[in-house]
């Protein structure tokens, strides 16, 4: 069975979990604890980051590498065209949505975070004890920005990533209000890429996460909440239902992260 080492709330897991699902594989997930369980995904392909997929004796690393591997040895409902014009297009605005929105969108969820107590305790995982979310919410927002700026998620970053994505998200409602998907008829990975990238925009309203039941539905204020993009929160969800699986029906997974012993 293929397996795939992740973190559950990474964006780009969240990419190959979604593809995965499209093409109807069966798979494995492994969570990764973040730090000394990275140096077993080093020690199998070279590199700490996730998504990492290992098929058998192989093992692929990169979101947008693990999906050309899936494209050419599962071939069966194909997520890129074969007409030049459409497959052009296709890889091009997954490149983009990698580099562009994938980018943006973590800054502006810190953001959102940092000045939303009740974002932030809510997103915690349900066993975490209360007065710890108590701690987590009282942290004052003031603190969380000026520590967030020392790595680039400080008020100006948040603010230009969210404006960038309002931008985002007014051309991509401008391209889906005429036709079901992206570039045609069908599912591509354009498709599975943009509405994948966009779990920390607003949470799938279905049990596709290990969220808690109200955190699904929610997210970054200003973009999640407001009508103007409903046409893309209304696409991304219809094609999270129809293709990917509720983590109670097809969960293999290994709850309990991975880690090694350092010799």
């Amino acid at each position: 069975m293929l397996e795939l080492y992740q973190f559950a709330l990474c964006q780009y897991c969240e990419k190959v979990r979604l593809i995965l699902d499209y093409k109807g594989l069966e798979y494995r997930k492994i969570e990764v604890t973040p730090g000394v369980g990275q140096w077993e995904v080093f020690q199998m392909s070279g590199q700490k980051k996730v998504p990492v997929l290992k098929d058998g004796d192989r093992v692929i690393a990169d979101s947008t590498v693990i999906a050309l591997y899936l494209e050419e040895k599962y071939p069966e409902r194909p997520i890129i065209p074969t007409d030049p014009l459409q497959r052009g297009q296709c890889l091009l605005m997954e490149e983009w949505a990698d580099e562009s929105m994938g980018l943006k969108i973590p800054k502006a969820f810190i953001g959102a975070l940092n000045q939303n107590p009740h974002l932030r305790t809510s997103i915690l995982p349900q066993q975490t004890p209360e007065p710890v979310k108590t701690l987590v919410g009282a942290v004052p927002s003031e603190l969380l920005d000026f520590l967030g700026a020392g790595v680039g998620f400080g008020g100006d970053a948040v603010i230009s990533a969210q404006k960038g994505l309002e931008r985002d998200l007014e051309y991509l409602c401008l391209i889906l209000q005429q036709r079901p998907y992206l570039l045609g008829d069908s599912p591509t990975l354009a498709d599975l890429t943009v509405a994948a990238l966009s779990i920390m925009l607003k949470f799938p309203d279905g049990a596709y996460l290990d969220l808690p039941p109200l955190v699904r539905g929610k997210g970054i204020p200003g973009l999640a909440d407001n009508s103007a993009y409903d046409t893309f929160f209304a696409w991304r969800d219809r094609l999270y239902q129809e293709y990917r699986q509720p983590l109670n029906t097809t969960d293999n997974s290994d709850s309990s992260p991975t880690s090694i012993d350092i010799e």
